[in-house]
């Protein structure tokens, strides 16, 4: 066990390094992680007042993951039109929770 007592949380990263070739070898791991390849943990936005907390991307800029939202920005694509509408409910999906909607 660790100074803590629990195990080590593993990073999160987008990087291909860890696939197989087309045609089923495997590569050479040549680097570490770097931090372009760096991912993030879920926002697990919820539906309420909305609340969003700035987080620092590369180069300096800044995206805004929303917490808790009740208004969005849709768009009917068989009828083109987008419109700023407020969130009701949502769909589960038993699934995957990326695909509720």
């Amino acid at each position: 066990l660790h100074a803590h007592g629990a195990l080590p949380a593993m990073g999160i990263s987008r990087d291909s390094q860890h696939k197989r070739r087309l045609t089923g070898g495997k590569k050479p791991h040549h680097h570490k992680k770097r931090k372009h390849e760096m991912g993030r943990q879920m926002a697990m936005t919820k539906i309420g007042a909305k609340r969003i907390h700035p987080v620092r991307c590369r180069g300096g800029n800044m995206k805004f993951r929303g917490i808790r939202l009740d208004t969005g920005n849709f768009s009917w694509g068989s009828e083109v039109c987008t419109r700023k509408t407020r969130i009701l409910d949502v769909v589960y999906n038993a699934s995957n929770n990326e695909l509720v909607r």
